[in-house]
């Protein structure tokens, strides 16, 4: 399968942050952005396989800034790694305070996506090629960033095995 470049799938979504997106401090909710970054990521996923995606995990979401009312916020998502039906996706979060032109990076995540088709069976997905300086860097760390990703599966998957379903009210 032939590679793709990042920019083949950038997505890019702006946003003025509005009371209802905020908290009592007058901040943007964390799910909120998580949500802007979910939406964004999935736009760049779907342009880059042209499948069904889902997503299988959000990694190393780290809240850089806080993002206040009336500044905007804006998501920016690149590919930066591909396994053989998974897909890594960049999200770079930059704030933007409106009355001044200050901008921010406030926030940065990456995300784990599965492509799948119509039955819900995963589907092979093109390799990824880097660009420009901050696209090589950050497609660079892909092989490390997999390799924990893995490992935490798997520690995850252990710790699940030891979590029950009852109703709560039922645990004595």
């Amino acid at each position: 399968m032939e590679a793709k470049f990042c920019h083949e799938s950038r997505a890019v979504q702006t946003h003025r942050i509005l009371p209802f997106h905020c908290n009592m401090h007058q901040t943007l909710y964390g799910g909120q952005l998580m949500e802007f970054i979910d939406n964004c990521a999935s736009i760049t996923v779907s342009r880059h396989t042209r499948s069904l995606c889902v997503t299988a995990s959000m990694d190393q979401l780290n809240f850089i800034r806080p993002l206040h009312l009336s500044d905007s916020v804006c998501v920016e998502t690149i590919v930066t790694g591909t396994g053989r039906t998974s897909v890594e996706v960049f999200a770079k979060v930059v704030g933007e305070r409106l009355e001044t032109g200050e901008r921010y990076l406030a926030a940065t995540a990456f995300l784990t996506f599965v492509a799948i088709d119509e039955t819900g069976a995963s589907v092979e997905v093109a390799p990824i090629q880097p660009e420009g300086p901050e696209e090589i860097f950050v497609c660079a760390g892909y092989p490390e960033r997999q390799a924990k990703r893995m490992a935490e599966r798997q520690a995850s998957a252990q710790f699940q095995s030891g979590l029950n379903l009852d109703f709560p009210w039922d645990v004595h």
